[in-house]
């Protein structure tokens, strides 16, 4: 009945056209009365504590990093780096918005200012190279999911604050399924720009490839200063968040100097808009999370799951069907917030590790930003591109298939998680 109740209260307010972060407060409320608890002082403190938490304060400064990168010239250079080393192969534009998707992951963690950076600076060139319009977007969108995947991740941060888990494991663990997303895709545009007739690119020559390397050697070292510093333990990951904001606005200004100082001003309201958004909703899933856990849903939902609970292998599958389905109408932030409380209890009670049930999730989640109707990606996409929502899923179906069999082979051999956290652990 608790089960009902909670997603009766959640999905009705949605379906009305309610804000899902005033969802999460109503469903919270539902539960509160149906359990005789109702206290507005409970509530408002929940709120209140739900935001109230250091490793929180990552996604402000990441989500800043992001703004500046893309308005400071450090995303154009990392495009142009990518176009002189691979932009004369055959399909070379697409693997062009491949390699540069996993550079500006490393750099922004967000697939929405990937999307943004990729589809402003790759799409026109692609298309003038007489590419197809709908597989140029569909490859430009499928590729920009790697970046919640890729640390640092905003995706992983809220993950991992929600469930109790370990940022720093959770950014380790999440290099290598997000270079494996990287190649299916590879393998998926190769495929499909063998048929393609386009115009190709010319050779760079050695000159300037290494200028192009030399000029975005500043930005290249942003992921390098994050990782090395996670790794050895220089710094948490809210203190690489901060890391990140202060070198890529000197690099902005001081080293590129692109960011003049009348336009930082806008850049800072724009990241401040983002993270205000991002942060009501965490601080209004405190108080169904909270209701969750006294209401002892995980508990429900494990009963009515049980005879799964001895397989690994069927509980995530099913799970991963769960979160695929939830993806198609719910974008990433307020599905990690409203089944991490759920989810938890029950991957902890199987068993299962919370950091590598945390990367399949992730990755489901961002998979989820490519399906519509909410789409967050598709529709960034659309909107630099002019295509219709139909069109461009088309053109993504092939890159959404390929993500989906990556996830799929997560589950089935979890050492590919397992094993490479343990190498950059160590």
């Amino acid at each position: 009945m608790t089960v009902t109740i909670f997603l009766g209260a959640l999905l009705g307010p949605m379906a009305l056209g309610v804000p899902i972060a005033f969802a999460l407060v109503i469903s919270g409320v539902a539960l509160m009365l149906f359990l005789g608890l109702f206290d507005a002082q409970i509530v408002a403190q929940n709120v209140l504590n739900g935001a109230d938490s250091f490793p929180l304060m990552a996604v402000p400064f990441f989500l800043l990093a992001g703004e500046v990168m893309n308005t400071g010239g450090l995303s154009r250079r990392i495009v142009a780096l990518a176009m002189a080393m691979v932009g004369h192969v055959r399909g070379g534009l697409g693997f062009v918005a491949i390699f540069a998707a996993c550079i500006l992951s490393s750099l922004s963690g967000s697939a929405v200012a990937d999307a943004a950076a990729l589809g402003a600076l790759l799409l026109p060139m692609m298309l003038k190279s007489g590419h197809d319009a709908a597989r140029a977007g569909g490859l430009l969108a499928s590729a920009s999911v790697i970046g919640p995947i890729i640390p640092p991740s905003i995706g992983f941060i809220l993950y991992g604050v929600v469930g109790g888990v370990s940022i720093t494991k959770l950014f380790l663990a999440g290099i290598f399924p997000g270079l494996m997303i990287a190649a299916a895709l590879c393998i998926t545009w190769l495929i499909f720009a063998r048929k393609e007739q386009f115009e190709l690119p010319p050779r760079q020559s050695g000159a300037v490839r290494l200028k192009a390397l030399v000029d975005s050697i500043w930005a290249l070292m942003l992921p390098v200063i994050i990782i090395v510093g996670l790794k050895f333990g220089v710094f948490t990951p809210t203190e690489a968040g901060v890391v990140a904001a202060v070198y890529s606005l000197f690099v902005a200004m001081v080293v590129y100097r692109e960011l003049p100082p009348a336009q930082l001003f806008h850049v800072f309201v724009s990241a401040a808009k983002i993270t205000s958004v991002v942060m009501f909703l965490v601080a209004c899933a405190a108080v169904s999370a909270w209701l969750i856990t006294v209401a002892d849903v995980p508990g429900a939902l494990a009963s009515l799951i049980e005879p799964l609970m001895d397989n690994q292998t069927l509980l995530l599958l099913a799970i991963m069907v769960l979160i695929v389905l939830v993806g198609t109408a719910m974008d990433m932030t307020p599905t990690i917030l409203v089944l991490t409380p759920v989810l938890m209890p029950i991957i902890k009670q199987a068993g299962i590790d919370p950091v590598y049930f945390g990367v399949l999730f992730i990755i489901n989640n961002s998979i989820g930003l490519i399906t519509p109707p909410v789409g967050t990606v598709l529709n960034v996409i659309c909107g630099v591109s002019k295509l219709s929502m139909e069109d461009l899923m088309k053109g993504v179906l092939p890159f959404l298939i390929a993500e989906l069999i990556v996830l799929f082979l997560l589950v089935l051999f979890p050492a590919l998680v397992t094993v490479p956290v343990t190498w950059f652990g160590h």
